[in-house]
């Protein structure tokens, strides 16, 4: 089990969740991958994509206006 942070701030939708898409190919069962992102849509798009891929969102808060996702793959 690892703990992992994705940088996607700057990044325009959808590439924040393409980011992700990618490091999930490197990620184990147990692993955590935080996501940093300050896209407006980050947030319902990060929820549609764990729901089809079957993570567990952990939470996904607004902190100083940028949104910090937890994913438990």
């Amino acid at each position: 089990m690892a703990n992992f942070t994705l940088n996607c701030k700057g990044l325009a939708c959808p590439q924040p969740v393409l980011k992700v898409s990618i490091q999930a190919n490197k990620m184990s069962a147990g692993d955590v991958l935080d996501v940093y992102a300050d896209c407006s849509t980050f947030p319902d798009d990060i929820k549609s994509w764990c729901s089809r891929m079957g993570k567990i969102l952990v939470f996904c808060n607004n902190e100083a206006g940028v949104w910090h996702a937890q994913i438990q793959f």
